[in-house]
């Protein structure tokens, strides 16, 4: 690796990620939806994306409980598809929203790689453990605070309760304690190194993401 041995891992990870994590924050479609440009259509839309990500993510975690490298991040308090489901539910209006749902296409080369590295690399489900929810924890908020103030959903309630971490009382110290348990993880060089690639991955799918999201939802000249 790059940096020194002393160098903590959660830190590597942070700065080798920089990156593309800006890339994908500065998609034409996410600012445009925190711009308040786009409708509630495409944050409908986006929601949608997220919960075959997030179903992708979740499905396989019980099986990973004891696993060295990711079983220590896996809470079933921080699971978000029945949050999802129950946005979707009021986005659409219904409970019937999931019947003809699919997912656009990068959305699903990003489910179909969690499910991968799930079944064969639990390394490179880390990898996208810690990408999707502390992003989500972090950033996600000024999406919820975006929602909120456009489209009129109640503070916290149904239409953003993806964004509600009810679980985590304390998202500084959560965060705190995830990057310990980075730090922590029993992994050589050439393994940590492999699950920051494997990071920038995850950014370039979201970023593979938004740009379908953008194709679908242009803004007029």
């Amino acid at each position: 690796m790059a940096a020194s041995d002393s160098t903590p891992f959660s830190t590597l990870i942070r700065t080798a990620s920089q990156k593309q994590h800006t890339e994908a924050e500065n998609s034409s479609f996410m600012s445009d939806l925190l711009g308040g440009r786009l409708g509630v259509d495409a944050y409908t839309r986006y929601t949608e994306q997220l919960w075959f990500v997030y179903r992708a993510l979740e499905e396989p975690a019980s099986r990973l409980l004891d696993d060295p490298v990711a079983g220590p991040f896996i809470r079933s308090d921080l699971f978000r598809v029945a949050a999802l489901e129950r946005d979707l539910c009021h986005l659409h209006g219904g409970t019937d929203w999931a019947a003809d749902l699919r997912p656009l296409p990068a959305t699903e080369a990003y489910a179909a790689r969690i499910t991968e590295v799930a079944r064969e690399w639990p390394g490179g489900y880390l990898a996208h453990h810690y990408t999707r929810y502390l992003g989500d924890l972090s950033g996600g908020q000024i999406i919820r605070g975006t929602a909120e103030k456009t489209w009129g959903f109640e503070r916290k309630g149904d239409g953003v309760r993806f964004y509600v971490f009810e679980s985590v009382g304390n998202p500084a110290a959560f965060k705190r304690e995830y990057r310990e348990l980075l730090d922590a993880v029993p992994a050589d060089d050439l393994e940590k190194q492999r699950i920051i690639d494997e990071v920038n991955r995850t950014f370039d799918h979201n970023t593979a993401v938004f740009r379908d999201l953008g194709r679908h939802f242009r803004l007029s000249a």
